[in-house]
Order: C-alpha cells, then sequence, then structure tokens
C-alpha cells in the first residue's frame, strides 16, 4: 500500500538516491552474524538478531559501540569495530539478498518517459568498500552512477553532505530529488538537504519513521514504481 503524506511532485524528480541496507537489500542476518562474532571473540553475550537489526542505521561504528553497550573504552571499541569489519567483509554475501521487486523498480525507474531518465545513486552509512562490493557481487551497480558510503566523507547520515554532494555532482537542484530509505536516519537526510523522501516499511528499521515521517510511504519495492509514476503536483 502507498501513503501518501505530503504531494511529491514526480515529474520534476532528477536524482533518486536510496539507502542500501533495508532498502535494497536485507543484510540483517549477515550483520548480526558479524557482530555476533566480535562478541564471541571478546567474550560477550551474543545478541538476537531483532536487537541487532535495530541498532543499524548509523554506521559500523555506532553498529558494534550499541552491540557492546556504548563502553567508555574506546581502545577496546576500536578493536571490536576492527574485527567486526573484517569478519564482515568476508561474510558480507553469505546471506544478503535484494529485496523482491527491487530489480524490477529500478529497471523500469532507469527507463526515460521523457526523453531523459532520472540519475540514481546509493547513499549508505555502511563503509564504502563493503557497499560497493555488495552492490557488485549482487549486480546493482549498474543502476547507479555513484555509491557513497559513510566512510567517503567527513559526517554520515543524517548529515547532508552527502546528499549533498550528490545533487551538486548531478547539477540538479535539492528539491528535484528524493532520498529512499527505511529508517528516521534517511528521512531528516532528505530534509536537512531540502531533498523530497519516501519510506520503505519493509526495512530493517521501519519503526523509526514513526518519528520522523516521510512524504510518502510504501510496503514493498514493488511500490516504488507505482509511487513514482504519480503525478502529485
Amino acid at each position: 500500500m502507498i501513503t501518501v503524506l505530503r504531494a511529491i511532485p514526480v515529474a520534476s524528480l532528477r536524482l533518486l538516491v536510496f539507502d542500501l541496507d533495508g532498502t535494497l537489500i536485507d543484510s540483517g542476518a549477515d550483520l548480526c552474524h558479524s557482530i555476533n562474532a566480535m562478541l564471541e571473540h571478546f567474550g560477550r553475550a551474543l545478541l538476537p538478531q531483532a536487537v541487532i537489526a535495530s541498532y543499524i542505521g548509523d554506521g559500523a561504528g555506532m553498529l558494534v559501540r550499541r552491540a557492546l553497550g556504548d563502553p567508555d573504552d574506546q581502545v577496546f571499541v576500536d578493536a571490536a569495530i576492527r574485527f567486526f569489519l573484517d569478519w564482515y567483509r568476508e561474510h558480507k554475501l553469505d546471506n544478503t539478498y535484494v529485496y523482491p521487486g527491487v530489480f524490477a523498480s529500478l529497471e523500469a525507474l532507469s527507463v526515460a518517459t521523457d526523453g531523459r531518465p532520472p540519475e540514481m545513486a546509493v547513499l549508505t552509512n555502511k563503509p564504502v568498500g563493503p557497499a560497493r562490493a555488495i552492490c557488485e557481487g549482487l549486480g546493482l551497480s549498474r543502476y547507479f552512477s555513484t555509491i557513497y558510503g559513510g566512510d567517503s566523507f567527513h559526517s554520515k547520515k543524517p548529515d547532508p553532505h552527502g546528499l549533498l554532494t550528490l545533487i551538486r555532482k548531478a547539477a540538479v537542484r535539492a528539491d528535484e530529488t528524493l532520498m529512499v530509505g527505511d529508517s528516521d536516519v534517511d528521512v531528516l537526510t532528505a530534509r536537512n538537504a531540502g531533498s523530497w523522501s519516501l519510506g520503505c516499511k519493509f526495512g530493517l528499521s521501519p519503526h523509526t519513521l514513526e518519528a520522523a515521517p516521510p512524504d510518502v510511504l510504501v510496503d514493498s519495492a514493488d511500490e516504488w514504481r507505482e509511487a513514482l509514476r504519480r503525478e502529485c503536483a
């Protein structure tokens, strides 16, 4: 079901920016296994996937810190982050998959309806190395002109710097840009940049959308096509 909270002028959109985890891919199992491998390595109790999923969205550092209970020892946290990232790089595609409807929607959105298709990009808080490797491994890379990660800039979402960089790179305006994601982080990023937002209720952090409602909500990636075919201006 598509829920329109604020009408998006779809015909004017020239840049579509997608979150990765919980939006394009379900990476929950591999992130969970990697976090639990880190916890086991450091003698900590393992966590259920639902708990770990609630920690996702603000980058690897915050994910590890939350899983550890926010310890004060930064040296320990840094070691844990290194272990987690090393493990995750080796296991990032063990169970991760593209959500149903994503390929069909991206294919449809990449076709021009007025002589010029919108540019599409990825902006994630996941480190850019694993993000690009996952997109390449799962066949997503061909749809995106740019893939930026949480370590591509001095700050992460919801700071708008990454989104504004994509806007400048595409030579479009903020109000011609849509951010698609499954969390309040993505919605706030769009708001901070002066762009539109589309929220995904099927992702890893849809509960956070209640605190920061997007302009449009969808239940599945299949609905991206319908939501972005509508002229809502």
